[in-house]
């Protein structure tokens, strides 16, 4: 099985800060607000398929991958990118941080249901967003999953099916906790259109967009070219390298490299 997923965050107008987590790193992943209208008008000429959602996704009925928008964190702002999927006509995945909802620059969890409401896919992105998901004990993967999706599920009123991992540290326990806690599509930030199933979960890889990619980028991942899938696998694999080896030092060195950048 293979899908072709796209991951974005948050969109903003003039201040990155006043949606999503703040400072020079998260803000390194949000797109302003005309960048991304350009990003969706690109996708829509180029990409052979218009994206769906992971829930209605039957794999052996289609040969084709399917297309795949999602949003990490759970910031103020999905209420704007979910207009403008709809103005489309499409939805999207919106995986939340649980223990953020209804804080500054959060969803609040009247919007939470409204954007369920309109068919939009709410997911979980774990309950405190850990900076090393894949370096946290099995306890505390438990802990953050299971937390997470009883507080969302609790707001919907409704089971929650779909996950994507923070900080993007995927390893298999992260895999094998989410689906113990009733997730059947868990999102990773691994750039690949390869399907695996570990556990009770299905794991789909994603291509990440940052604020400094542009729309042609966008089109081109979204229409499976091989050059800029390349070019991410190569880059995440050297960083994922890092995270083993480097453990703590890696997140540490990270903030400060932002810190600097800011």
């Amino acid at each position: 099985m293979r899908a072709l997923s796209l991951e974005y965050h948050d969109v903003f107008d003039g201040d990155a800060d006043a949606t999503g987590f703040p400072g020079p790193g998260p803000a390194s992943y949000k797109l302003a607000r005309q960048a991304f209208e350009q990003h969706l008008d690109a996708i829509a000429r180029r990409a052979t398929q218009p994206p769906q959602r992971v829930v209605d996704w039957r794999a052996a009925a289609d040969a084709r991958a399917p297309l795949f928008l999602t949003f990490d964190d759970g910031g103020g702002s999905a209420w704007t990118i979910a207009d403008a999927l709809e103005r489309r006509g499409w939805r999207g995945h919106f995986f939340v941080t649980a223990g953020r909802v209804g804080s500054p620059t959060f969803l609040s969890p009247d919007r939470i249901r409204e954007l369920h409401a309109r068919g939009h896919v709410i997911g979980s992105h774990s309950y405190s967003h850990p900076a090393r998901m894949g370096g946290c004990s099995e306890a505390r993967l438990r802990d953050e999953w299971s937390r997470s999706v009883d507080t969302l599920s609790g707001i919907l009123g409704a089971p929650v099916l779909t996950a994507s991992v923070p900080g993007g540290f995927y390893t298999r326990p992260v895999g094998e906790t989410a689906g113990d806690a009733g997730i059947q599509y868990l999102f990773t930030s691994a750039p690949t259109t390869r399907v695996a199933v570990v556990g009770r979960c299905t794991v789909l890889g994603r291509y990440t967009l940052r604020s400094w990619s542009t729309e042609r980028t966008a089109a081109a991942l979204a229409a499976g070219a091989w050059k800029p899938r390349a070019a991410q696998w190569a880059l995440y694999s050297t960083l994922t390298l890092l995270r083993h080896v480097a453990g703590d030092h890696y997140t540490r060195l990270r903030q400060l490299f932002w810190k600097r950048r800011g």
